[in-house]
């Protein structure tokens, strides 16, 4: 399959997307989507972070402005486009916070901007993700080699896309090819070898029923990280979030603060 380069300049730029743009922001907050998602499963939570901090959704390709251009089918390609899309805005404090998919995403380009000797995020957060660190082939068959129906189920009872996609043959087409190039980037993902494995400041954030990453997968990302920032468990399944962006955001906002030595709010 062909993929987007980083010299598609319209790819790079529709990667990001601003709903509140800061003329001179004190930081940036990068967030990134989970597998068969999209930016959008972030609109209500721009408006909880402090004035200063710009908001930045990042997208993959396959879907919005991108619907065009090839979805990635591998963790590093995904993670070193988002980083082209992302350079010229690395130019202040920087975090990454990645849900699902997103933060294995988050992780690669974490561990890219290193290799680069790019500036790196001042915090990462991860959010209902399985810790990379020695992740090795999972239980049963990968999602995105599924049969149609029982992908379709196993995303039903996932959450996070809206049933009337999975219950509509016509529909689920549109959605077919991204939702399995997204579970390949996470299927197919290898950890790398010998490096550090999280250098920055590290918070954690799950629900404590989560059926999809088990408490000690997510647990286990602490065990990797240099900096330990904390966990925080909330009541829900794999997208505890929706409902309480407010709670979450607040947590995100004072693990950054605490990172940084700036002063925390309450």
């Amino acid at each position: 399959m062909t993929q987007p380069t980083p010299t598609d300049t319209a790819a790079r730029s529709s990667a990001v997307v601003r709903p509140r743009p800061v003329a001179d922001p004190a930081l940036r907050v990068f967030l990134l989507h989970h597998a068969a998602g999209s930016h959008l499963v972030f609109n209500d939570w721009t408006e909880h972070f402090p004035a200063d901090w710009e908001v930045c959704l990042l997208e993959a390709p396959g879907r919005g402005q991108l619907g065009h251009v090839p979805p990635y089918r591998d963790a590093r390609g995904l993670a070193g486009h988002l980083l082209e899309a992302v350079t010229d805005l690395l130019d202040r404090p920087f975090v990454l916070f990645g849900h699902s998919m997103g933060a294995l995403i988050a992780y690669e380009m974490a561990a890219q901007l290193a290799d680069r000797g790019l500036p790196e995020p001042v915090w990462l957060g991860v959010s209902a993700c399985e810790a990379p660190y020695d992740a090795g082939p999972g239980d049963g068959r990968p999602l995105h080699l599924l049969p149609d129906a029982q992908l379709r189920a196993a995303l039903g009872r996932m959450g996070g896309m809206l049933p009337a996609v999975l219950a509509d043959d016509d529909l689920w087409a549109l959605f077919e090819s991204r939702v399995r190039a997204d579970f390949s980037v996470v299927e197919t993902w290898e950890p790398r070898a010998g490096r550090p494995d999280v250098r920055v400041p590290l918070s954690l954030f799950g629900g404590d029923r989560d059926q999809v990453v088990p408490l000690d997968q997510l647990e286990a990302w602490a065990d990797g990280a240099e900096q330990f920032a904390g966990q925080h468990l909330y009541p829900g399944g794999h997208f505890y979030f929706e409902g309480r962006a407010d709670a979450v955001v607040a947590q995100v906002v004072e693990d950054v603060r605490t990172a940084l030595g700036w002063p925390v709010s309450r």
